[in-house]
């Protein structure tokens, strides 16, 4: 079901209001590119470039009712194979940003509709979690909080934790709580003085009893787009990788069994400790594509998982994974 989003006492622009009406005919009543530009006296190039921007503004939303019956399936033997309460299989993409857009709006819409009154959500940060703000429309909640779960950039970035914790704050009426440290600091002394002396303990007291954690992980290997390929040093990475390395989760680092890689760098990261997480009532894991799965795996192995969102290819490969070792 597409719907456009439209405020009944919003002023629109003649620029955005001609964009609306695009959307509006080529979503809600099916007119085709060429029968919008007809209608509307213009080109079907400008037709296209408004019906992109629209979808970037989230002014439309595109929302599945009903799951592909092949989706359906895998999310069902993912439940059964790991013991989830839940799996979202969205179809696969045919690049690692269109997974990332669709598993985003997967778990916009799943947040949407769980995040209930009185409620403590943490939230890590990355290119899949901040694509779900496009499908994020919650109802305004009472007495929830939500928590960055580990640092971030001090450079401007599209890729913003303090964004993306503070909008899905803001959508909700919610006090948010910044991690606001770099997310590799240069010693475990360091890491301890933020801790305990500028301010960030509050956040930590507040990760010990989550409601909700949502996040995601990665792999990092030679072809990785993981969080942590920013951050780290080639030979930090090539270090881990030889350490049995398979994993990166909010920037802690996992062998295939979900074990922590003894690393020092593992002292530096200004990151909720994975034994905080695995504490929340309901945890949420995002991630997709084929190539992760061994990833997603030692995630669940290490902090348990309720809720999965991922893709088709991922979803398969988890499940060759699971039968493999049933064998």
């Amino acid at each position: 079901m597409t719907k456009l989003r439209r405020g009944t006492h919003t002023a629109y622009s003649e620029s955005a209001s001609l964009r609306l009406r695009a959307a509006w005919l080529y979503y809600n009543q099916g007119l085709t590119q060429k029968d919008v530009a007809e209608k509307l006296g213009i080109g079907r190039t400008t037709v296209i470039r408004m019906l992109d921007e629209a979808l970037k503004r989230g002014e439309v939303q595109i929302w599945i009712g009903e799951g592909v019956g092949d989706c359906i399936e895998l999310a069902t033997r993912l439940e059964r194979a790991y013991g989830l309460d839940e799996a979202i299989v969205v179809p696969a993409a045919e690049t690692a940003e269109g997974t990332a857009k669709g598993l985003g709006l997967a778990l916009g819409q799943f947040l949407t509709e769980v995040i209930p009154d009185d409620c403590t959500v943490g939230v890590g940060w990355g290119r899949t979690l901040t694509a779900s703000l496009a499908s994020f429309r919650p109802a305004r909640r009472e007495r929830v909080k939500v928590v960055s779960l580990l640092g971030g950039v001090v450079e401007a970035h599209h890729i913003n934790p303090i964004e993306y914790s503070w909008r899905i704050a803001s959508q909700l009426g919610a006090e948010c709580y910044l991690f606001l440290a770099p997310l590799i600091v240069d010693s475990r002394e360091t890491k301890r003085s933020l801790i305990e002396k500028c301010g960030l303990k509050p956040l930590f007291e507040l990760a010990e009893n989550m409601d909700i954690a949502v996040v995601s992980c990665g792999d990092i290997g030679p072809d990785s787009t993981s969080l942590s390929r920013g951050f780290l040093p080639p030979t930090v990475l090539k270090e881990l990788v030889a350490a049995g390395c398979v994993c990166d989760t909010m920037c802690n680092f996992l062998d295939a069994e979900g074990r922590t890689i003894d690393h020092p760098i593992r002292d530096r990261v200004m990151s909720i400790d994975l034994d905080t997480v695995k504490k929340a009532n309901h945890i949420v894991l995002v991630s997709g594509g084929a190539h992760r799965a061994p990833a997603i795996r030692a995630t669940i192995r290490r902090v348990g998982c309720n809720t999965l969102i991922t893709d088709e290819g991922a979803a398969a490969s988890l499940l060759k994974l699971a039968e493999a070792q049933a064998a």
